[in-house]
């Protein structure tokens, strides 16, 4: 019997996912023939704050078990729509509700939703179908400078590749003040080894001058770090990678500021009066005082990352103004800006932002930090407007991430397709395409850690901090972690590769996770694997321009070990990973395939209709979508 209803089938939703302001769409329902409705069944949507509204449905055709309804909906409203279908059947109401991702079950399950978006939203082109690189910028290559006015506090270490110190002080406040010299030079000395392994956009984690190593905690927007280099040598550097094909974006931390800054001056650094000094500053509009001025609001109750009124007209002004620090940076040659902890910026603020980086550049990315489904995520009570059109360009993609992990780690495939298409089904197509998957970041264990060794989330960081894989977990951990990075790469958005992840640098949760790069100690085979995924990757059109793909074998899995899916276009290319230590065989491919024609050989061996994939590799065919 086919489904009541499944948003997955062109046959019963006109257009997949999310759809744009405007669009007509149609919705039908197939109920079995024994239901015999009082009157024509309704379709009930509704935006949240808003009435419900009622769509009715008419009866379009007879089929072999069951009776068509349909109804139109004009998407006149950029929002996140909610949405279920009900029927009078002998004067019973009955709803038709969300079960198992997409499809309905009767007087059971969840509202599904539908995601409209802004009917201008575009993305910038020149992220599509590229490689991103996560830089953080102490620990990626130091040139070798001498450097001179050290600011004080700050240890600058000689044993790169050294364990981070992590351990508290008397009063048990880790200061983060020891440096390994990694620079701006540092970085453009490798940009020839960047290019030949793929990458066409760096991610740098924050480069304003600040008095913590991870940078988080800003002094001073307007001037980079002086153990990075100068303004103008960032300049040169986002000058040089782009003669590599290579842009630079920033990570901009706009929710807080550090209390050691030119702002705030809790220490009294800086020559002119900051917020803690003096409630005649100019920037103490800027900050909220509890008891001034030892107790103020602070980025998770951290007192050395006060808070800041995003709002305020000056600070707004002074971050999003025609002279602030978005267009400054952006002269400089930046490309756009992954925000640091989005959820904590408020809808005006970044409807500012994105007016100001747009109205410079329309090309200029912004990507926020949002570790859920960003289509539907609340804040502090708030529903947040993130994907609509008219703040974020794209967001870090989590949930893929720990789709990714779960299904390498042993999960169910049905787990990993439903985790991954909500995603795909929930946001607009144009933040697809430009999505930063990643397998590691700064702020979580690296992928070959959580995937080859032990379980650290209940381990205290003297556990972490010396904690090295055996032979044996690192044989385990590279293996899967190359499968993982087959998934990164070809499913739909932009692999983000967190520095050293390439050349098997490991490292539990963060300082571990921010170890020196290993120069001289690469693992080669593993950096080679990395850059023919980016070659294979670079050699597939439907990487930029594809339509959305659709997982196969949904209903039922040919084989546990192997995830199969397709990147849509002119011809369709249908990829298959191989979670496991055996070579698997898929044999009868075309059978496998009934909506393709005409299976061809693109990556792997396929012969006699038979495909055959590697322990721990990928197989690529090329097909014909025909039904």
């Amino acid at each position: 019997m086919r489904p009541i209803y499944d948003t997955w089938n062109l046959g019963y939703k006109s257009i997949f996912g999310a759809v744009r302001q405007f669009e007509t769409i149609s919705f039908t329902i197939r109920l079995p023939k024994d239901v015999k409705p009082d009157f024509p069944p309704v379709m009930v949507l509704f935006r949240t704050g808003f009435k419900e509204r009622f769509l009715n449905m008419n009866r379009i055709e007879e089929e072999e078990d069951c009776i068509a309804y349909t109804t139109d909906y004009n998407a006149r409203y950029s929002d996140v729509h909610y949405y279920y279908f009900s029927y009078t059947a002998g004067g019973i109401r009955h709803y038709i509700k969300k079960v198992d991702c997409h499809l309905a079950a009767v007087d059971n399950g969840d509202l599904f939703q539908l995601t409209v978006y802004g009917s201008d939203y575009e993305t910038p082109d020149f992220l599509k179908g590229g490689v991103m690189y996560q830089i953080f910028p102490d620990r990626f290559c130091k040139s070798g400078k001498v450097h001179e006015n050290i600011p004080a506090g700050r240890v600058l270490r000689e044993d790169w590749g050294g364990t981070p110190w992590y351990r508290p002080d008397e009063h048990g406040h880790v200061w983060n003040n020891d440096y390994f010299g990694g620079d701006f030079a540092g970085i453009q000395s490798k940009l020839g080894y960047l290019h030949d392994l793929g990458v066409t956009c760096i991610y740098l984690n924050p480069i304003f001058e600040s008095h913590e190593n991870h940078r988080y905690n800003t002094a001073d927007y307007m001037h980079a770090d002086p153990l990075l280099g100068t303004n103008e040598e960032f300049a040169e550097l986002c000058s040089e990678a782009k003669k590599y094909g290579i842009s630079v974006i920033l990570d901009g931390v706009f929710s807080h500021t550090g209390a050691d800054s030119v702002y705030f001056n809790k220490f009294g650094r800086y020559p002119e009066k900051g917020a803690y000094q003096s409630k005649d500053s100019k920037y103490y509009d800027w900050y909220t005082f509890i008891n001034y001025p030892d107790t103020y609001e602070a980025w998770w109750g951290i007192d050395t990352l006060p808070n800041v009124n995003e709002n305020n007209e000056t600070y707004t002004e002074f971050i999003c103004g025609e002279e602030g620090v978005l267009h400054y940076w952006l002269d400089q040659g930046a490309a756009g800006y992954r925000l640091d902890v989005a959820d904590e910026l408020p809808d005006l603020f970044l409807n500012n932002l994105r007016k100001s980086v747009k109205e410079y550049d329309s090309d200029k990315i912004i990507i926020g930090e949002v570790w859920e489904d960003a289509s539907n995520k609340e804040s502090y009570g708030v529903k947040r407007r993130y994907l609509l059109g008219d703040q974020l360009d794209s967001v870090m993609n989590y949930p893929f991430r720990e789709a990714i992990i779960s299904f390498m780690k042993g999960g169910k495939p049905i787990d990993f397709i439903n985790s991954v298409m909500t995603i795909i089904e929930n946001y607009p197509k144009p933040t697809i395409d430009v999505l930063m998957n990643f397998v590691s970041t700064h702020d979580i264990e690296r992928a070959i850690n959580r995937l080859g060794g032990e379980n650290c989330d209940d381990k205290s960081k003297d556990w972490m901090a010396e904690r090295w894989l055996t032979d044996e977990q690192y044989r385990n951990g590279k293996n899967l972690l190359k499968a993982a990075m087959a998934l990164q790469f070809f499913l739909p958005g932009v692999p983000s590769i967190y520095y050293g992840d390439e050349a098997g640098l490991q490292g539990y949760k963060d300082p571990f996770n921010r170890r020196c790069y290993p120069w001289g100690h690469e693992d080669k085979e593993l950096i080679e694997y990395v850059s023919e995924l980016s070659r294979v990757r670079k050699s597939i059109p439907n990487m930029k321009a594809g339509r959305t793909y659709f997982v196969i074998n949904d209903e039922q899995t040919v084989d546990e070990r192997v995830i199969g899916f397709t990147r849509q276009g002119v011809k369709d290319y249908i990829f298959f990973v191989n979670r496991s230590g055996d070579s698997v065989c898929l044999k009868g491919l075309s059978k496998l395939l009934p909506r393709f024609e005409m299976p061809e050989p693109f990556i792997g061996r396929y012969e006699d209709d038979d495909l055959y994939i590697e322990p721990y590799g990928y197989s690529i065919v090329t097909a014909r979508f025909v039904k």
